[in-house]
């Protein structure tokens, strides 16, 4: 007699069990993220057309009319997976039958000059692509993964002219710090936060200002994602041995009024920079660092001097990219501190008021129905003062930083985020996805 295979049990979490127990409503952002874009791509894909090159283009128009950042080509086992990074956050774009993907991986590929027969190594590009009287740069990077090759895109938008301090999000005193550092003839300013945050677009904004006849300005960077009229940009070769650090020792040699780092990555760059700095010229450089307060302590483990980055540096900033509320479908509403409450549980620290006036949007065709389109900046300023100074010599840790700053009326990253909150400009949850509340009661002002 056969024997009968037993049923498979799933055995569900206690706290998921019974008709009582609770059900997480999804939020109404996170049901707008869920949502796939409408695309161009996706209706050549269900008609008999399918050429790669008719595809590519489709693709990229498509990212260009939600204002992408990247686009991510995922192989699966049966069909590819397409997602635009818009605003920060990654939104499924379409689907494509994995018949189809070899040809639009080879197109790229011999756009971008890489090799075809290569499919087990890591392969980076570049590629000019005009289409349609529009020219835009894209950085390619090619990775084998379990399923196939996965694509990933960065789309270099040509608007980095038009930047200002103003539309990223500095607020008028942050502005005027930044740029009493700007003004001074040697020393550092450093931008720190994660890969994504902004931070070159904030150096290339500073340097359209000091961008004049009588001054020379030379920048290392890897890669140069925009170019600068009137400045000598270097792109790091790792082949030809032209890392940070050697292209750093030869630009002081070039006569530089204002050097640009693209990134301080270890201990040579940094005291290269450092000294740099301390020969008469004005050098900006990004940092990855949590925030500002970190990034002292981390230039120290990197065994730069202390009595070195207290002659030198100028002001620390840190940054994070929150997503604007849609101008088209915003509007205002009035909401009561226990509702703040229950996203933000120390929100009557933040917020005096028992009724507060902020934005919210419905979602609409011109932003896609996200209820977000654009970005914003949200900064957070440590400016080297004497105090400071005797600190840094101290070695300090992270929190004595903090406690520092906060005493001498820095904000923090949170509490910049929570003035464009009630600016209208953004949401409490969008600052809460990418900035932590300060731990320290009272960590600045929230009034500026």
């Amino acid at each position: 007699m056969p024997t009968q295979k037993k049923k498979q049990v799933v055995k569900k979490n206690p706290a998921e069990q019974g008709p009582s127990a609770p059900v997480k409503p999804v939020s109404p952002a996170l049901q707008q993220q869920q949502r796939s874009l409408s695309t161009q791509f996706s209706s050549i894909i269900r008609s008999a057309r399918r050429v790669a090159p008719e595809m590519i283009d489709a693709i990229l128009a498509d990212s260009l009319k939600y204002r992408a950042s990247d686009i991510h080509f995922e192989p699966q086992p049966k069909e590819v997976l397409v997602r635009f990074r818009v605003d920060g956050v990654l939104q499924e774009a379409g689907r494509i039958p994995r018949e189809h993907y070899e040809n639009i991986l080879n197109r790229i590929k011999v756009l971008a000059h890489l090799r075809t027969d290569e499919h087990f190594s890591a392969q980076d590009g570049s590629i000019r692509y005009e289409h349609e009287q529009i020219a835009i740069d894209m950085r390619i990077s090619i990775i084998p993964i379990l399923d196939g090759e996965k694509i990933a895109i960065r789309l270099l938008h040509g608007y980095i002219k038009q930047v200002t301090l103003d539309n990223l999000g500095f607020s008028k005193p942050d502005q005027e710090i930044m740029l009493a550092a700007s003004q001074k003839p040697f020393g550092m300013i450093l931008v720190t936060g994660p890969t994504g945050s902004g931070k070159t677009t904030t150096l290339y904004a500073l340097l359209n200002i000091l961008n004049r006849p009588g001054v020379n300005i030379t920048t290392i960077e890897d890669p140069v994602e925009y170019k600068i009229a009137g400045a000598n940009q270097i792109q790091v070769n790792i082949q030809t041995n032209l890392t940070f650090a050697k292209g750093l020792r030869s630009i002081v040699r070039q006569d530089p009024d204002i050097v640009l780092v693209g990134e301080i990555r270890d201990h040579e760059t940094a005291e290269i920079a450092v000294n740099a700095a301390l020969t008469g010229h004005l050098l900006l450089s990004t940092f990855h660092a949590n925030d500002a307060a970190t990034a002292v302590p981390r230039l120290l483990d990197m065994d730069v001097e202390p009595f070195l980055l207290t002659s030198t540096l100028e002001v620390i900033i840190a940054q994070r990219l929150v997503r604007k509320l849609c101008e088209e479908c915003r509007s205002q509403e009035t909401v009561t501190i226990e509702q703040l409450s229950k996203q933000l549980l120390t929100a009557k620290e933040f917020f005096p008021e028992n009724r507060i006036s902020v934005g919210k949007s419905k979602g609409c065709t011109a932003c896609g129905q996200t209820g977000y389109k654009g970005r914003i900046g949200i900064f957070e300023f440590i400016p080297m003062s004497s105090e400071m100074q005797e600190l840094i010599l101290k070695n300090p840790s992270t929190q004595q930083m903090r406690e520092l700053a906060r005493k001498q009326g820095s904000h923090s990253l949170f509490e910049d985020g929570i003035q464009k909150v009630q600016a209208g400009i953004t949401t409490l949850e969008e600052v809460l996805r990418v900035a932590e509340p300060p731990t320290l009661s009272g960590y600045g002002s929230t009034k500026k």
